[in-house]
């Protein structure tokens, strides 16, 4: 039976802006009771559409930089938990879950209003619920039992929810560990991975440090997210909580040149590679060389300073602005939509996104069938704010006046089976020119950078540039690796899950 999707209204909507949370520590440390042999409403996924959460009005929303969605009150959310069936395999934490949530137990510890407890099991798995309610495209959401057949339950909400209030309620508080080993760890690279492992390693009683290039912690989380899908206190008042349970943080260190190899060796029994997969992939084009053309990481962090309150010219690069500029954006993933609602945002004339493969089929793809993640049409909020979308483009050469790019161009392409797997066949008669005075490059991201650390540490490489690991160690004994220095560019809750993985593989070597 299929419920008709529930719209949501006005009163299921929190007002924003939301007032401040206040910066409280985290994790719950409050008893997890056993639940009962069955969900407390087991037909509420027969009774109860689907609702959605909503976003602030477009107009409004992109004159500032704040968080664009508005959470669901706390009657609405009751109903949407109460959704979550008595479904015998939850693959939504079998399968769809990184980090392997409790899904099924939170839902149903939300929808018998034991918030505490829903907080202490979501932690139990996840050092930062907060950071994946916002930014987790919820694969645990298509393989939801429901989205076999239905609309899968709230989860991703739901667990922002859970985090949020487990901060406002002062429930989270620092988690320090009885004892310490007196074993010195260092973890390199403060983004999603670094964080969860540096938070695990301290607390199982290792004195840790974590180092950080940047002048604040957060990795891609501080400089790659916008604000207007995270806003950064959320991230600080996590960090509060790791640092008040011992961790020590150096930023502004460059590993491998502030601190050398040698001297890390010496001061370390074990350290954690989580630098992230930082080279880009380049625009191998004609042109590709004029100013005005920006791979997104040079962009993105750019405003993630501005809105943070910083100088850019006191850091000694140009500003990279849209502002009265005609924008296109090369490479049609999460970053591409991230350059596309911050290009919008600073004052684009135009923005246009371009992506090489082509369109998705709007509802089910054969290819991907339910639990998997599948292949189909998304527009994000970004792209809803106004966004020309082309896709089979390739770009094929970048041209300008005085050194500054003015224009792209580009053609259309098939991609047709050849005998060495797909290829790229251009249609004829297909070119096409676009007004074009900023470029940026969002094509992802190819693997670890090699230059200084990974080199001078002498660590083995698998096939495609990443940091090779056997369980979680790489050919150096004592040199750890995880995240995307050993995936290579994925999504935050996966470098989390690596993070946490990588800190229990330490802990067992350095207790042996």
């Amino acid at each position: 039976m299929r419920a008709k999707r529930e719209e949501t209204s006005t009163e299921d909507s929190i007002p924003y802006p939301l007032s401040p949370i206040p910066y409280i520590l985290p994790p719950v440390s409050c008893p997890l009771e056993q639940l009962g042999d069955h969900m407390g409403n087991p037909t509420g996924f027969i009774e109860i559409p689907r609702g959605e959460v909503g976003h602030r009005p477009i107009a409004e929303r992109i004159k500032d930089w704040y968080e664009i969605d508005r959470p669901l009150v706390e009657l609405a959310l009751n109903r949407q938990a109460a959704r979550c069936m008595d479904c015998g395999i939850p693959f939504c934490h079998s399968s769809g879950c990184p980090v392997k949530n409790r899904i099924p137990e939170f839902n149903d510890l939300v929808y018998r209003d034991r918030w505490r407890d829903a907080a202490a099991n979501l932690h139990s798995t996840n050092n930062f619920p907060e950071i994946t309610g916002r930014v987790c495209p919820a694969p645990c959401e298509t393989a939801c039992t429901l989205a076999s057949n239905d609309e899968p339950v709230m989860i991703k909400h739901i667990e922002y929810q859970i985090a949020e209030r487990a901060f406002s309620e002062g429930w989270v508080t620092p988690l320090k560990p009885k004892t310490r080993t007196g074993k010195r760890a260092a973890v390199i690279g403060s983004g999603p991975a670094g964080l969860a492992a540096a938070q695990q390693l301290t607390r199982f009683g290792h004195d840790v440090v974590l180092f950080e290039k940047d002048d604040r912690l957060g990795g891609l989380l501080r400089y790659g997210i916008p604000d207007f899908k995270m806003e950064k206190h959320v991230l600080d008042r996590r960090l509060e909580q790791m640092v008040s349970e011992g961790l020590k943080c150096e930023p502004n260190v460059t590993v491998g040149v502030d601190l050398g190899v040698a001297e890390l060796r010496k001061r370390f029994d074990a350290v954690v590679l989580c630098l992230g997969a930082g080279k880009a992939r380049p625009l191998a084009v004609h042109g590709a060389d004029l100013d005005g053309v920006h791979f997104a990481m040079d962009y993105l962090p750019q405003q993630n300073r501005l809105t943070a309150g910083d100088s850019i010219s006191s850091g000694g690069r140009p500003l990279i602005s849209a502002k009265k500029k005609h924008a296109i954006v090369v490479g049609g993933g999460d970053t591409g939509s991230d350059c596309v609602g911050t290009a919008i945002r600073q004052g684009a004339l135009s923005v246009t996104q371009l992506e090489i493969l082509p369109r998705p089929p709007d509802d089910a793809n054969p290819e991907t069938p339910w639990p998997f993640w599948p292949k189909i049409m998304r527009t994000s909020s970004s792209q809803e704010e106004g966004c020309q979308r082309y896709w089979s483009a390739l770009t094929k050469a970048v041209t300008g006046k005085n050194g500054r790019a003015t224009h792209l161009h580009g053609c259309e392409i098939d991609w047709v089976e050849g005998p060495r797997g797909w290829e790229m066949k251009e249609r004829p008669g297909s070119d096409f020119t676009l007004p074009a005075e900023l470029i940026l490059i969002a094509m992802g991201f190819v693997h670890v950078v090699h230059e200084e650390l990974v080199e001078k540490l002498g660590v083995k490489l698998d096939g495609r540039g990443n940091v090779a690991v056997d369980r979680w160690m790489t050919s150096v004994p004592g040199i750890f690796a995880a995240g995307d220095t050993v995936r290579g560019a994925s999504l935050v809750v996966h470098a989390i899950n690596h993070g946490r993985l990588a800190a229990a593989a330490v802990d067992k070597w350095l207790k042996k």
